[in-house]
């Protein structure tokens, strides 16, 4: 079978697709690829165990294509050298181009991604442009799941009482204490801080105010973020964990830019797996 591979490696997990045709024919998974938070060596390591899961003896893969959050880190050579038996192109790109790939055939436009993190970046030309935010938990990725789990977190411990989202944030972290909670928060659990986002928004879809206000802040700062871009020809999509899929975060910020008539990407691996698809150097390794 002729592929294409598309992986979309992140700080929460590393996901791979096969595509035949444009068609999704296998998936793989495995641990954090981001290799700013897991460093090289552990990224490598996730790339490589997921697109083993969809790569099969006696297949053609014509190339292979990874978004990769945090690639400044990335080592491409530690990524390559134990993927070399698929004899293909591969290549990897700032995971906002794929985010932005699995949404619109457009080469031009804008994404918003808010998952883990979050950021906004222009894209020319299948190529990351301006960027705004993806400063990391403890600086940016305002408006992300860490920050809205860290939000729930602050805003529990600074007005300590029974409500939904007090039992939601304690019942995770394991506390009945306010200073046990505080304790547990400046161990800086960052995977915990992001298990809460999807808590919060189920919370705010079901009426409490709490929540609400917590996602009504997170949309307000992505919006902020990609309207601190410059406006270019093209669509906005929007894409990420709290951003892909129909969230509380999700609805509040398509209602903050309708204007702009976002859309939502699909699936980041599938982004890849088209730059994949579109490369030049499919053409040019196709076997006869």
């Amino acid at each position: 079978m002729k592929i294409v591979i598309g992986v979309d490696a992140g700080g929460t997990g590393t996901r791979a697709v096969a595509m035949c045709g444009g068609r999704v024919v296998r998936r793989g998974v495995a641990g954090p690829g981001n290799p700013a938070a897991v460093g090289p060596a552990r990224a490598a390591q996730e790339i490589k165990r997921a697109v083993e899961q969809v790569a099969e003896a006696g297949d053609t893969v014509l190339a292979l294509a990874a978004g990769v959050a945090g690639i400044s880190a990335l080592d491409e050579a530690m990524c390559r050298a134990p993927l070399e038996h698929l004899r293909c192109p591969m290549l990897f790109y700032a995971d906002a181009v794929t985010a932005f790939a699995a949404g619109t055939d457009a080469a031009d436009g804008t994404v918003l991604i808010a998952g883990t993190g979050a950021v906004a970046a222009t894209i020319r030309g299948h190529a990351l442009g301006e960027v705004a935010d993806g400063l990391g938990w403890l600086v940016g990725d305002e408006g992300s799941g860490v920050w809205l789990g860290l939000a729930a977190v602050r805003r529990v411990a600074r007005d300590w009482r029974a409500s939904p989202l007090a039992d939601l944030v304690t019942a995770s972290a394991g506390v009945d204490t306010v200073d046990d909670l505080v304790n547990w928060a400046n161990r800086g659990p960052r995977e915990a801080f992001a298990a809460l986002a999807p808590g919060v928004c189920a919370l705010a879809a079901a009426g409490d105010h709490d929540a609400q206000w917590l996602v009504e802040d997170a949309a307000g700062r992505l919006v902020s973020t990609v309207e601190s871009l410059p406006v270019i020809d093209g669509p906005l999509v929007l894409a990420g964990g709290l951003l892909g899929s129909a969230t509380a975060v999700q609805h509040a910020v398509l209602a903050r830019l309708a204007k702009r008539n976002p859309q939502v990407g699909e699936d980041p691996a599938v982004g890849a797996a088209r730059l994949a698809e579109w490369s030049p150097m499919v053409e040019e390794t196709t076997p006869s």
